[in-house]
């Protein structure tokens, strides 16, 4: 299949009910269960969003994400999807979502095509509810990161996101100093855990609920 052929098939799946908390908490810790079940999201949670960037790869699917720089906060360090916190000048949050995007890996937001949104996640550590974005551009981005946020850019391919087999449990050492075991996603020695790994386990949900799940292009 060609990579346009592809975007048609997803875009048929964003018309249909998303895979949800369901999908979300098979990569979530048992904490991170207790705390969304048990505890309501508050009304001043800040709004953020971030992209899930779809382009061709090499023979496949690719998606970035970037590891984040050392830094005196809750996520300090971690493997995440570009985005960040709503602005008040802010179209949408789709526009956050873009706007992020470029300013943390240099993507041309006129570059990208929305395909459509997953399910909101509300993140309690840092009182966010992230709205993840689905979208793509016709071929492989230059990125341009930026050194202050971004350590490293990480490429992962749908083929490694979709293979059960890199599904494993690793203890993590928080920010606040307790370690945990968390599920993740361990692809090519990246552990992708937490909220990343979270929505990334509704987006796989979705890929395997189509038709077909061969991602090599033609």
């Amino acid at each position: 299949m060609d990579f346009i052929g592809f975007i048609q098939h997803l875009e048929q799946k964003f018309r249909e009910p998303l895979p949800g908390f369901q999908a979300q908490i098979k990569m979530s810790s048992l904490t991170r269960i207790h705390q969304l079940v048990n505890f309501f999201q508050p009304n001043d949670a800040r709004q953020s969003s971030v992209l899930i960037l779809l382009y061709p790869m090499g023979e496949g699917i690719g998606i970035v994400l970037t590891l984040r720089r050392e830094y005196k906060g809750v996520h300090s360090g971690q493997i995440s999807l570009p985005g960040g916190k709503y602005e008040d000048n802010d179209d949408s949050l789709i526009f956050t979502a873009l706007r992020e995007a470029k300013e943390e890996i240099g993507i041309n937001p006129h570059l990208v095509q929305v395909i459509g949104q997953l399910t909101p996640l509300y993140i309690p550590p840092s009182n966010f509810m992230v709205t993840p974005v689905v979208g793509y551009t016709a071929s492989r981005p230059v990125f341009n990161p930026e050194p202050a946020e971004v350590a490293r850019i990480i490429e992962i391919s749908l083929s490694e996101l979709t293979d059960d087999s890199l599904v494993k449990s690793r203890r993590i050492k928080l920010s606040i100093g307790m370690r945990l075991s968390v599920p993740c996603f361990l692809i090519r020695g990246n552990v992708i855990w937490g909220a990343t790994g979270m929505i990334l386990s509704e987006f796989k949900e979705m890929l395997k609920s189509m038709t077909f799940q061969e991602y090599r292009l033609k």
